[in-house]
């Protein structure tokens, strides 16, 4: 099956601003280009390229592409269990298809409404908007966790119960600046530092 290169959720978005670039252009001439613009911001911000994600067994690969914002010993909320929490977050040129960071099975989903501060601050783990889902693997379970932002408004998650995910499986889109938190056992081994730049569905964040 071929990998779209823009994500569906912005073939609509792209369409209209594409749209609105000719028709200002024809009417506006020059004074069109702050449209074109958008358009262009839009057309990076939508692109989904397809990724492989590395064959280790033992490897949790990043389901974001972004920037290390933290990498601590924390309580998993979801599941009731200290774990080793590794979150992600996204700027606005970052692309925003979030991907699975095992293999294993959907055993359950949270949905959280909450407010949209800097997603770039620990509270918006605990503050924000966000969608949880529960992993459960051969090594242990996973808790990946989507995190609307300052201007994300929409936080899209498209698993169920009972599906089934392999590394770096696409399974949800944030749009606009966002945060991806991972939730581990805390036998597992961070292999990213805070700062760090990552790719999603390639990077390793953590062996267990």
């Amino acid at each position: 099956m071929t990998h779209p290169l823009i994500a569906r959720e912005g073939w609509l978005v792209l369409l209209a601003a594409f749209a609105a670039a000719l028709i200002a252009t024809w009417l506006i001439g020059w004074w069109s280009i702050p449209f074109w613009i958008w358009a262009v911001f839009a057309l990076q911000f939508f692109r989904d390229p397809a990724r492989v994600p590395p064959a280790d067994a033992d490897a949790v690969i990043s389901p974001a592409d972004g920037r290390i914002v933290s990498v601590e010993k924390v309580r998993d909320s979801y599941l009731e269990r200290d774990a080793l929490k590794i979150s992600v977050f996204m700027n606005v040129f970052n692309v925003h298809s979030n991907k699975s960071p095992v293999d294993g099975e959907i055993k359950g989903l949270w949905y959280i409404p909450g407010s949209f501060v800097n997603a770039d601050l620990d509270k918006a783990s605990t503050e924000n908007e966000r969608n949880a889902i529960w992993i459960q693997t051969a090594r242990g379970d996973v808790t990946s966790v989507q995190i609307a932002g300052l201007i994300a408004r929409r936080i899209l998650c498209y698993v169920r119960t009972g599906d089934k995910l392999v590394r770096g499986q696409r399974y949800g889109f944030i749009r606009f600046g966002s945060r991806v938190d991972v939730y581990l056992p805390t036998t597992a081994r961070a292999e990213v530092s805070i700062g760090q730049k990552v790719t999603g569905g390639r990077t390793i964040l953590a062996r267990w």
